[in-house]
């Protein structure tokens, strides 16, 4: 195998061209590399991706699939001409993937990182997966992120994913975010705490320094409120890929959902031919549990009756859990075994987890709440 040091790559693809452009990082890291490309170094990040090899062609050919890409001269243009910019994009758009590198090609090195804000954790480690994975590189070098108890970067990384709570702590030490040349608020729609206080940050540094690249993501419509708060900032509206859906409720009230819910599930992997994961939302992490508890009773249950159960992964999902279990859902299941994902509003936003086929939502939800008479 042909193989160079770890400076030479970062040379490649991180500096300014000489012509004074930007490069082209999928060009660069796809077209001029060799195949079977590989880098040694002793820092904990072995080796790129092979450049040649069928998962990273695969995800070549979805990032073109997204209907981000149609828009993407639009993007560029009004970036040139803007500060800050309101993207309007429905779910599976790719604009959460794709507007890191849109703007990794308009910053020359040594300008500042991007950053890139997510309201939860499994979703900022999901997508620095994910974007390392379509250039071909291992998380860490030219893209990382930053959760609570975790970091995940180095010197060359340009491109920074991160909790809006981890940007919040990094203002205190870094009022102007002078280490950053642009950041991404991306499900801006949420409106947590985190992300209000954010828009009140960035207002104040985006007056002071015009050099800041900032852009406001949303899923939904009322992305005029954010522009008028950025002194009518322009929106971009963004299509979704859209697919057949079949939707079917409860004829009666359900009283005991997470029951329903374990017989719903049972039914779908016992009823129906059609191959394809379980996903099941629940209120919070005693219900997630529950769900599990009882699912995994009647299954047993089941079997000691002599009914063949096919084989069946269990894979609960919520806040509290370490990030490595949390990460589970994205992976793989073995052939021929269904998975059922029992999860919180986690999952919910900024994640495409593959082989989904159905879902079932309780309809309930656990939202934080003011309450005057309580204080």
């Amino acid at each position: 195998r042909e193989r160079t040091s770890a400076s030479a790559v970062a040379a490649h693809f991180l500096h300014p061209s000489s012509s004074g452009n930007a490069p082209n990082l999928e060009d660069n890291l796809i077209g001029n590399l060799p195949g079977g490309f590989e880098v040694e170094q002793n820092d904990g990040y072995t080796k790129f991706a092979t450049a040649g090899n069928d998962k990273a062609n695969t995800s070549e050919l979805t990032r073109k699939d997204l209907p981000i890409e149609s828009m993407k001269e639009k993007i560029f243009h009004l970036l040139h001409r803007n500060n800050i910019l309101i993207v309007v994009g429905e779910t599976g758009c790719g604009k959460s993937t794709q507007l890191p590198k849109y703007l990794l090609r308009l910053t020359t090195r040594g300008r500042g990182r991007i950053a890139c804000t997510q309201p939860r954790r499994v979703a900022t480690v999901s997508l620095a997966k994910r974007v390392s994975q379509e250039i071909h590189q291992r998380v860490g070098r030219l893209v990382g992120y930053c959760i609570r108890f975790e970091e995940v970067v180095s010197e060359w990384t340009q491109i920074k994913f991160m909790t809006d709570g981890i940007l919040i702590r990094e203002v205190i030490s870094d009022p102007w975010l002078e280490q950053y040349s642009a950041v991404i608020m991306d499900e801006a729609h949420e409106r947590s705490m985190h992300t209000d206080i954010l828009f009140g940050v960035l207002r104040k540094i985006a007056m002071k320094r015009r050099d800041l690249k900032i852009i406001v993501t949303s899923a939904t419509m009322d992305a005029e409120k954010f522009s008028s708060y950025f002194w009518n900032a322009p929106i971009i509206e963004i299509p979704g890929k859209t697919f057949p859906v079949t939707i079917d409720y409860a004829s009666s009230l359900v009283e005991d959902y997470v029951e329903r819910a374990v017989y719903t599930i049972t039914d779908i992997h016992l009823g129906e031919s059609e191959q394809g994961d379980i996903l099941v939302f629940m209120p919070g992490q005693e219900e997630v549990e529950s769900t599990r508890f009882w699912l995994e009773n009647r299954i047993d249950f089941l079997n000691s009756t002599g009914i063949d159960i096919p084989p069946l992964e269990i894979i609960p999902v919520y806040g509290t859990l370490p990030a490595e279990l949390q990460l589970r859902m994205f992976k793989t299941g073995e052939e021929g075994k269904r998975r059922v994902i029992i999860a919180t509003n986690i999952a919910e936003t900024s994640l495409t987890v593959d082989g989904i086929v159905f879902v079932i939502d309780c309809g309930y939800s656990k939202v934080k709440c003011f309450d005057p008479t309580l204080g």
